[in-house]
Parts: structure tokens; C-alpha cells; sequence
């Protein structure tokens, strides 16, 4: 986020930001919103202004008072504690489009947790750690996007590189995604092979969403992978 990104967009996002953790610093605010300090301290004191109460805490930071807001779903500690190692799990995912949804979709959940919770929540943040993909390498960015392609039925063209380092054009018919290995597998109708294929999203070069949808194929991820274990059982 830049300087010039809308306030209100700004103001809503930090009055967010504040409700995700118990004490929120200017320093982390500034950065997160690519701001100056003098610029935060303006952004806090029209929040105060507006109605927030916005407590600053001297050598700390800002919090919100205990209580302004009502969470409408409430959390227990343990499903609290579910959320934040699933958040250790999923930063870890090779995908970025994924990490960076559910980033943001966790900081709207932490919001709604009880100041207690929040302590909580991040003590236990400091002592999880996920040791796979240590280098935490990024190996696509399709993830959420085909999601919204298999629940929209959209039509997608894709550039591929095959294992075998051969390159083609495809029109698919996106069906299913699953995930083995670390590597995310996409299920789609292929109109070149005219049949199902398999495709690992991180050997897809380019993705294009067309503007024509298909009609949804009459069989469940159950049932495909049924068909397929037969298949290999009587070629």
C-alpha cells in the first residue's frame, strides 16, 4: 500500500490491523502501509476523532479498548490456537497466491479474537515452527485462481511445461485441485487431448481466464479418482 492509496481504504485497513493484536507499534503500522510515521499519527488521531477508542499505551503502542467491538463469531482458545498453526502450515505452501490470501484472511480473524486471546495466540506464534521448504520457495501463483475457475466453470487457456520439458497451448475445463508432495495438482478437461489430464500448476508459464464458461461435468472428485484407480488396475 502506498501513500497514494485512499485514506479510508488506509483507515479501514489499520483500524484492522489494530483489532488484530494486542498492541500495534506506529513503526509496524508505517510499514505495513508503506506510510511515514507522521503520516500514522495523523491516520490514528482521525480514527480517535471518528469515534475509535484508540488507547495509546506510552513506549508501547496503540490498542483498542477492550469491548468497542462484538465479534460476531466467537472463537474458543483451541480453535484460536487451530487458526494459528494452520497460518505456520500454509506460509509454508510453495504456492503464493495462497499464502497471501490467507494471510490476509487470518489478520480479519485475529480482529475478532478477545484481547486475551490475541496474547495468547502470539506467544504460541513465537513457538511453532514449520521445518519443511525451509527456503520457503515459491513455485506458483495459480492456486486461488483456479479455485474461482472450477467454481465459476470458466473456460481457461494455459501454457504448459510438460516433466519432459515440452511446451504447449491448452484450452482446459478446470474440474478439481488436490495436493501431494508439495506440489499442487490440477484435474481439468483437456479440449486438445479431448479427456481428462492431469496438470502440476507449478509448470504452468501463463494462465488466461476466458470469457466463456462450460457446462459442469456430472461426476464428483470421488468418483473421477475412482475411475482412475480402475484404469490403473486394467489398462
Amino acid at each position: 500500500m502506498s501513500e497514494g492509496t485512499p485514506r479510508l481504504t488506509r483507515l479501514t485497513n489499520i483500524l484492522t490491523q489494530l483489532q488484530s493484536k494486542r498492541i500495534v507499534t506506529a513503526k509496524e503500522i508505517a510499514a505495513k502501509h508503506h506510510v511515514s510515521i507522521r503520516t500514522v499519527y495523523r491516520d490514528i488521531s482521525t480514527l480517535s476523532q471518528s469515534g475509535i477508542p484508540i488507547i495509546t499505551e506510552e513506549g508501547k503502542g496503540y490498542t483498542i479498548m477492550e469491548g468497542y467491538k462484538l465479534p460476531p463469531i466467537m472463537f474458543s482458545q483451541e480453535e484460536a490456537n487451530a487458526l494459528i498453526t494452520a497460518e505456520k502450515l500454509i506460509k509454508k505452501n510453495k504456492d503464493q497466491s495462497l499464502t497471501e490470501q490467507y494471510t490476509n484472511a487470518i489478520t480479519k480473524i485475529k480482529a475478532v479474537l478477545k484481547h486475551s486471546q490475541k496474547e495468547k495466540t502470539e506467544l504460541l506464534s513465537e513457538r511453532i515452527q514449520v521445518r519443511n521448504n525451509l527456503e520457503n520457495h515459491k513455485t506458483s501463483n495459480y492456486l486461488i485462481q483456479l479455485q474461482s475457475t472450477i467454481s465459476n466453470y470458466q473456460l481457461t487457456k494455459i501454457n504448459y511445461l510438460s516433466l519432459d520439458n515440452k511446451h504447449s497451448t491448452r484450452e482446459i475445463e478446470p474440474f478439481a485441485l488436490y495436493t501431494t508432495q508439495d506440489n499442487w495438482i490440477l484435474i481439468a478437461f483437456c479440449l486438445l487431448k479431448n479427456e481428462f489430464r492431469a496438470f502440476r500448476i507449478d509448470r504452468i508459464q501463463k494462465l488466461q481466464v476466458l470469457d466463456t464458461s462450460f457446462k459442469p461435468h456430472q461426476m464428483t472428485l470421488q468418483q473421477y479418482l475412482e475411475k482412475c484407480r480402475k484404469k490403473l488396475k486394467h489398462p
